[in-house]
C-alpha cells in the first residue's frame, strides 16, 4: 500500500513538472506577443504624431485615422470595411430598397473594381453593364490604388448627373467608355408574371421587402392562371442577383421547403455555429421548380439555390457558374454612428458544402446564346416554312369541333409565344420547356 502511495505521489509530481515545462514557454511566448502588440500600436502612434507634425499640408486627423481603420479592415478580405456614418446610413437604405447611384453591385479583386451583377431596370443595367466587368476609371480618373469605398465614393454623385465609366470586359480587345446618368435606384424586390402555363419570379435583391413581396406575388400569379390546378410549376430567376440579407434568403428558401436544413454557418469558434431549418409549408404545394442563377448571382441566391438544389426541390439551371461568394458579413455597430462590415462566417449549403471561390454547380448548363442584329432571315427559310394549308385547293379537316379547332389555335398561340420568348431570353424558355417536359409526365405514383 505505502509502494501504492508513493508512486502515486511521484506521479502527481511528475505531472506537475511537465505542465511547469509545457505552460511556461506559452505563457512567455504569450507574453512575448503582447509585447509585440503594443509595440506595433506604439510604432503606429508615432507615425500618427510624425505625419500630423511635418507632413507637408495640415492633415484632418479623424479622416487619417478613418483610412488606418479602413486600411485594417480592407486588407482581411474585400468584403471587410469600415462604414463612415455617411456610409452607414447608406447601407441601412439599401436594404430598406431604395438608394441614389448606378444600380451596381461591386467588389474588388487584386486592386480592380470588378462588377458582381447590373440591378433589373436601374442605370448601370440600361447601359449594358455586365456581371464580371471591371471599371478602371471613372470620369478619366484612374481606380486602381483605391479602396472599394473611395471608387464608389467616385461613382456617386447627384440624381440626374452623368458619369462615364471605363469598362475591361473580357473577349473585348479594347475598354468601352460607357456614359451613365444618376438616378434614385428604386429596387423592386421581385417581379412577376405568368408565361403559358408556368409561374416566373425574378427575384432582383435580397431586402427586408423580397419574402413578403414574393408571398404575395406568387399567390397574384395563381389566381391569374386561375388556380394552383392550373399551373404546371414555377420559376425562380436569380440572375444578376448580388445577395442581400440571410434572413431573406432563408425566409424564400423555406418558402418552398417543408422540412430539412437550409443553410448552417460557421465561424472561428465552432460554438458559434448557427443552423436554420424549414418549416412545414411550401408555397408551390409540390409542384416542381427551376432556378436559374448565372455569375451575377452571389451571396444570398446562392444559399437559395443551393438549399433546393440540395434537397431535390428544384432543378437549377446555369449559364455561367454562380459568383461564388460563401462567407458572412456582420454589421457591427460604432461609436458617431459609424460600422464596421467584419466577415464572421463561413455558410454552408444543406449536404455541407461551401460554395466560398466555387459557386454552385448546375444541374443543367445553359449558354444565353448571343444573337447578331445584323443577320436576316433567308427567303428559303420563309418558303420552307409553308405548309399543307398553304396550298392550293388543299382539303380542309372536317374531323374536329369548333371546341377542338379553337384549343388547338389556343396551343398553337401558346407554342409561338414560347418560340418568341426563345429569341428574347432561351434561358427562361428552357426552364419553362423542363417544366413543360415534367407535367407531361405526369405526377409520380
Amino acid at each position: 500500500m505505502k509502494k501504492f502511495a508513493m508512486a502515486a505521489s511521484g506521479g502527481i509530481l511528475l505531472g506537475a513538472v511537465a505542465t511547469t515545462q509545457i505552460a511556461g514557454p506559452l505563457i512567455a511566448q504569450e507574453a512575448a506577443n503582447n509585447a509585440s502588440v503594443y509595440e506595433q500600436l506604439d510604432l503606429f502612434g508615432d507615425i500618427f504624431e510624425r505625419i500630423r507634425a511635418q507632413y507637408v499640408e495640415d492633415v484632418d486627423e479623424a479622416a487619417l485615422i478613418e483610412a488606418a481603420i479602413d486600411g485594417m479592415l480592407s486588407s482581411l478580405d474585400p468584403h471587410s470595411s469600415y462604414l463612415s456614418p455617411e456610409d452607414a446610413a447608406e447601407m441601412r437604405e439599401s436594404t430598406r430598397g431604395e438608394f441614389g447611384g448606378l444600380g451596381i453591385e461591386v467588389t474588388q479583386e487584386e486592386g480592380f473594381v470588378k462588377v458582381v451583377s447590373p440591378i433589373d431596370g436601374t442605370p448601370a443595367a440600361e447601359a449594358g453593364i455586365e456581371a464580371g466587368d471591371f471599371i478602371t476609371a471613372v470620369d478619366n480618373e484612374n481606380l486602381l490604388g483605391l479602396t472599394l469605398d473611395e471608387a464608389v465614393e467616385l461613382m456617386r454623385g447627384p440624381v440626374g448627373s452623368e458619369i462615364i465609366i471605363t469598362v475591361v470586359r473580357e473577349g473585348l480587345d479594347q475598354p468601352l467608355e460607357v456614359s451613365i446618368v444618376r438616378d434614385t435606384i428604386k429596387l423592386t424586390a421581385v417581379r412577376s408574371r405568368v408565361e403559358g402555363d408556368t409561374v416566373v419570379l425574378r427575384v432582383v435583391t435580397f431586402s427586408d421587402q423580397t419574402y413578403p413581396s414574393l408571398e404575395e406575388q406568387l399567390a397574384e400569379q395563381v389566381a391569374e392562371a386561375g388556380g394552383i390546378e392550373n399551373v404546371n410549376g414555377f420559376v425562380i430567376d436569380l440572375r444578376n442577383n448580388p445577395g442581400g440579407l440571410l434572413n431573406q434568403a432563408i425566409a424564400v428558401s423555406d418558402a418552398f421547403l417543408d422540412a430539412g436544413e437550409i443553410t448552417s454557418t460557421r465561424g472561428r469558434d465552432l460554438s458559434d455555429g448557427q443552423r436554420w431549418n424549414a418549416r412545414e409549408g411550401d408555397l408551390a404545394e409540390g409542384l416542381p421548380i427551376v432556378v436559374l442563377i448565372n455569375g451575377g448571382s452571389a451571396s444570398a441566391s446562392e444559399i437559395v439555390a443551393g438549399a433546393l438544389q440540395d434537397h431535390r426541390r428544384a432543378i437549377v439551371v446555369i449559364g455561367t457558374n454562380s459568383f461564388g461568394k460563401g462567407s458572412v458579413q456582420t454589421v457591427m455597430p460604432l461609436r458617431g454612428d459609424s460600422a464596421m462590415r467584419l466577415t464572421t462566417a463561413r455558410y454552408y449549403t444543406p449536404s455541407g458544402r461551401s460554395i466560398q471561390a466555387l459557386g454552385i454547380s448546375p444541374d443543367i448548363i445553359v449558354e444565353q446564346p448571343r444573337i447578331d442584329p445584323t443577320l436576316e432571315v433567308e427567303e428559303e427559310e420563309e418558303i420552307n416554312r409553308r405548309s399543307e394549308a398553304d396550298l392550293r385547293g388543299s382539303l380542309e379537316n372536317d374531323s374536329l369541333t369548333d371546341d377542338e379547332i379553337e384549343q388547338i389555335q389556343a396551343d398553337r398561340l401558346r407554342a409561338e409565344d414560347a418560340a418568341a420568348l426563345r429569341e428574347e431570353d432561351y434561358q427562361l424558355a428552357y426552364a419553362i420547356d423542363i417544366l413543360k417536359g415534367l407535367s407531361a409526365l405526369g405526377p409520380n405514383e
